[in-house]
This record gives C-alpha cells, structure tokens and sequence, in this order.
C-alpha cells in the first residue's frame, strides 16, 4: 500500500473508531467511507460526508459533524480537523504533505497511482467489431479509443485484460459489396488502384447502393449470393476470402496507426452458428417455445422486452442466437470477472435482451456482463450515413488532423526536419483525436470539429502535450540533470496554486480507480485538462527558476511530479508524449 493510502486509511480507522465509540460498532455497517477533497482550500484538504450517519443516529448532520471534530484525533500530518455544515474536514501539515506526495511521485515515477487492487482478475473487452465491406468511420474511431483506454486502465490496476475484436465478416452487407465486385469490379486489386484494402471493398458497397436504386433485383441476387456462401458454394467462398483479406488488412493498418491492439480476434463467420444447441437445449428445458411456423421464440413481455425470435422458422441462427453462445464461449475461454461490450446506444435494448436470456438460461456469470453504452457524433453536415458514402472514415480524418498540425508547427518553428515535423505532426494529430473523444462521457451525444480540437490552447490534446512539453523545457533550462527530492525544502512550497497543484496530484490514484469504477475514461480526461490548466496558471504567475536555490528545487520537484502524472494520465489514455512542441 502506498503511503498516500495509508495515510488515508489511517484516517478512515481513526473515524469509524470514534463513531464506534460515540454511536455504537453496529452504526458503521453500510457506513460510506469514502474521503472526498473539498472544493475549495480554505475547507480543508480531505472531508467526508455526515449526511448517511445523522440519518442513521437521527441527528442533523451538521451535529454530527461537530460532535465528530472534537473527537477525532490529530498528529504530526493532520494540524486540525474542523466542521464544515455536514462534512467532517481534515487540514494537513502542508510541508509533510507536500513531501509525502511529491516524493512518492518522484521516486514510484511511472507506477505512481498503479495498484494491485485486480491481481488475480480477468477483464475482457469486446470492442471495435467493424464490418468487413467498408472503412472505419468515426463512430468506431469513438468505439476504439473507449474500449483501449479502460483496457489501459485496468491493466493499471493489476487486471488481466483481454482486448476482443468481433469482426462481422458476413451477411448481407458483405454480400452486397461481393456481388457490386464481382459484376463492376474488372478484376482489379487494391494494389492495382494503389488503395487501402477497406477502402477498395467500400467502394463497392457504396457502388451497389448506387446501382440498386437503378435495379431493385440487384437484391435479390445479394440475398442469392448469401445462400450460396452458407452453402459453401466454392466460387463465392473465394471471391469472400480475398475481399474478407482486404478489408481486415485494412483495419489492421489502421489500428497500427491509432496504435490499438487486440489480444482475441473473433470472425462472425466461424461462429455465426454457435448458440443453435443452447437454445435447443432452452427449449426442451421448457424456457422458450416453439411458434406455430417453427420459429423458436422467448417471451420476455414480463421484463418489458417483449418477445424475440432465438431461431428462424427454417432452422437457421439469427444475431442474437451467435451472441448467445460467444458470451458462453467468451466464458469457456478465458472465465472473466468481468466482460464489457463497448456498442453504441442504439444497441441498449439488444444487450437487455441478451443478458436476460443469459440469465434465464441459467449462465450465472451473466451478472459480470456489461453494455458499456456510447453515443453517437455528429459533424457538421449531420449525422454520418455510411450506406449513401456521406461518413467520415478514420483514416481520412487522420489524415486532414495531421495537415492542420503541421500547419500549426510551423508556423512556430519553420525549420524544422521534415522528418521531424512528420512524426510530431502525427503525435498531436492522434492526441487531439482521442482527447477530444474521451473527454466526453461516453452516453453522451458528441459534435466534433477539427480545426477546433486541433488548437494548442483550451480543452484539447494539443494543450496537453504543449504544457508537458513546457514542463521539460523548463527543466532543460535549469540544466539539473536529476533532483535530490527526499533533501527538498517543501516549506518553500506555500502560493495557493502550488497547494492546489499538490491536491490535484493527491487525488490521481483516486481518479483513476473512479474512471474504472464507472467505465469513464473521462474523469481521468478532465482531470488531466484542470491540472495542464492549474499548473499554467501557476506558470504565468510564479517563476520556477528565477528564485534563490531552495525554492528554484522545491518548484522544479512539483513541476517534475506534475510532468510525471501527466505523461502517466495522456500514456493511459493513448497518448504518447512529446518534450518539444
């Protein structure tokens, strides 16, 4: 445990014992005791809510509080404890504790906020599940940044995570694109029309919705190309292999360039019929039913879900029925604690309908599901339509953010390497891209512009990276190679930003541990934003290294500490750092 933590869980056992002795040992059950920084200094450093415990003595709160004060005990780190209304706030020595937090970012670096609290536990994520007959668009781009960051973040924690990939690789969406190649396509490859494989495959999809408007029978002969693929029909099972290679070699590039990996990948054509021997199974056990034209079918009107078709009429597994027994192989493999399904909104219905099944099936294990529910973007023209090529494709986007950022660079360094400016250019493109995607909570509905999330000031990645890069610059100059923080005078340390900046830098671990409690990289987004914010402020007021020795080293400490959490927090999010902008 790190001393941060126990100094808070020596906080925590010196209340509940004072209760105890106060109230009575059975008052604590059900007890919350969780500490919360105040929101403003002048109240405190930590508080904790009376609110659930007058309820429980029938006492006003604010008594509470009161009686709590005169009771708990101080020491050398706590120099008074105070009621504020209903909270219980406790005041550090700020020297100690500027040398309790700032050394133990100093010296556990980048493993400052990791525990182990996961050892032992199994995540798996299913996220991305693109389908094979186009690129991916911005709305998966929103989908992957989700599913690597809580993927990052609870590896933080001591999980074993796996990251899963569903590619929906059949249907009639593929066939759709198959058939538009096979009849306008001419034999040409995506290296014949020096084209990414997912684009070269879109083009077709989007070619066949074009050529369908002109000839409705063009469906049926789509639907007529997906019998035959369940067939087996050779002819058609080649033609889907080579366009499935070209849209996955495609995606692949593209998660090499937003640097996303997977650990499972699982293809909806190897597993389409799984599920079929568990719903028959249901069905001699008497949990669903059979429909008069031989549908199988489960009633779920009860639950408000109404009732859904488990298999078609002619003995055929539908969407729902391959979900059913991935999640039951999902479970085979790898026994998960927990399995998180990052899918859109549109999807929330579905995934109630799912697990309900699971969960009359008798799959226990269901309890540990989870439909970690996203919205929708926005650009904008509207909303994005992939059927009619009115979308934004990811690499495209990549593209055009990168233009804008070199744009930018130089107009502060205009001899820089074109090497150089390439491989910056990309870094603040990708972090631009994935901070303004994660900054948002993901139910929320989001709008996004370029030209706006690629600006070196406000609430963007650029902003980020420029403040940690301000912070190496500034340690370039003091040309100290290494500081000896436990011989640091913290005393020094006594501006209200810099006792802000230290609260800030208190309360990391416990940002992190909310970010996965409620699947929510965005706490931890915006914490990064307010502290680039807060150590700005600080800047622009306060020099670092202008000033006598003692204070010069105990500024250059917190500004490290500062830098350290930053890289941490942009690493955890995705985004690799850069120590010149």
């Amino acid at each position: 445990m790190s001393k941060i933590s126990q100094v808070k869980e020596t906080i925590i056992l010196n209340l509940k014992k004072v209760i105890e002795e106060e109230f009575g040992k059975e008052i604590i059950t059900d007890l919350d005791f969780k500490l919360e920084i105040p929101p403003e200094i002048k109240m405190g450093d930590l508080g904790w809510a009376c609110f659930k415990l007058g309820e429980k003595i029938k006492k006003n709160p604010e008594d509470v509080a009161k009686i709590l004060s005169a009771k708990v005990k101080i020491n050398e780190l706590i120099e008074k404890v105070v009621a504020f209304g209903p909270y219980l706030n406790f005041f550090f020595n700020k020297e100690k504790f500027f040398s309790l937090v700032l050394n133990e970012i100093l010296e556990e670096k980048e493993n400052y906020a990791s525990s182990k609290i996961g050892e032992g536990k199994t995540v798996i994520i299913e996220f991305s599940s693109p389908n094979t007959n186009k690129p991916q668009h911005l709305g998966i781009l929103r989908n992957n940044l989700l599913g690597m960051s809580l993927a990052n973040l609870f590896k933080n924690f001591g999980y074993k995570v796996i990251r899963a990939n569903l590619i929906n690789d059949r249907g009639i969406h593929i066939t759709k694109s198959m058939l538009a190649y096979q009849k306008w396509g001419e034999g040409k490859t995506p290296e014949t029309e020096k084209m990414k494989g997912d684009y070269f495959v879109g083009k077709f999809y989007t070619l066949f919705g074009e050529k369908v408007k002109e000839n409705p029978h063009l469906l049926d002969e789509a639907h007529e190309m997906l019998r035959k693929w369940e067939e087996g029909n050779q002819e058609v099972w080649q033609l889907w292999q080579k366009m499935n290679s070209w849209a996955i070699d495609g995606f692949k590039e593209t998660y090499r360039k937003l640097g996303i990996e997977f650990d499972k990948w699982y293809y909806e054509s190897e597993i389409y019929k799984l599920g079929k021997e568990i719903v028959l199974k249901a069905l001699e056990n008497n949990l669903c039913y059979k429909r008069e034209d031989g549908a199988i079918e489960i009633d779920l009107t009860n639950y408000n879900l109404g009732k859904k078709v488990l298999i078609r009429a002619d003995g055929t597994s539908i969407y729902i029925t391959q979900d059913i027994g991935l999640a039951k192989l999902k479970y085979d493999e790898f026994k998960p604690d927990l399995s998180i399904y990052v899918v859109g909104s549109e999807q929330e219905n579905y995934f109630k309908v799912l697990f309900k099944i699971l969960e009359i099936f008798g799959f226990d294990w269901v309890k540990n599901c989870y439909h970690l529910s996203y919205g929708l973007v926005f650009l904008p023209a509207g909303r994005m339509k992939s059927r009619e090529g009115k979308v934004v494709e990811i690499d495209d986007l990549l593209s055009e953010v990168k233009k804008i950022a070199k744009g930018e660079i130089l107009k502060r360094e205009k001899d820089i390497l074109p090497s150089e400016l390439e491989e910056r250019a990309e870094k603040i493109a990708l972090a631009s891209l994935k901070f303004f995607f994660l900054k948002f909570s993901p139910s929320e509905n989001i709008n996004y512009d370029p030209e706006k999330e690629i600006s070196f000031e406000g609430a963007t990645g650029p902003y980020l990276l420029y403040t940690y890069a301000r912070i190496k610059g500034i340690f370039k100059k003091s040309k100290i190679l290494s500081l000896k923080f436990k011989t640091i005078d913290y005393s020094m340390l006594k501006e209200q930003e810099e006792i802000e900046l230290l609260r800030l830098l208190f309360d990391f671990p416990e940002v992190l541990e909310k970010s996965i409690f409620f699947y929510n990289p965005s706490y931890l987004a915006n914490y990064l934003l307010k502290l680039g914010q807060t150590f700005n402020t600080f800047y622009h007021r306060y020099p670092v290294l202008k000033n006598p020795k003692k204070i010069k080293e105990a500024r250059l400490a917190l500004i490290e500490a500062i830098g350290q959490v930053l890289k941490k927090g942009l690493n955890l999010l995705g985004i690799e750092t850069l120590e010149r902008m």
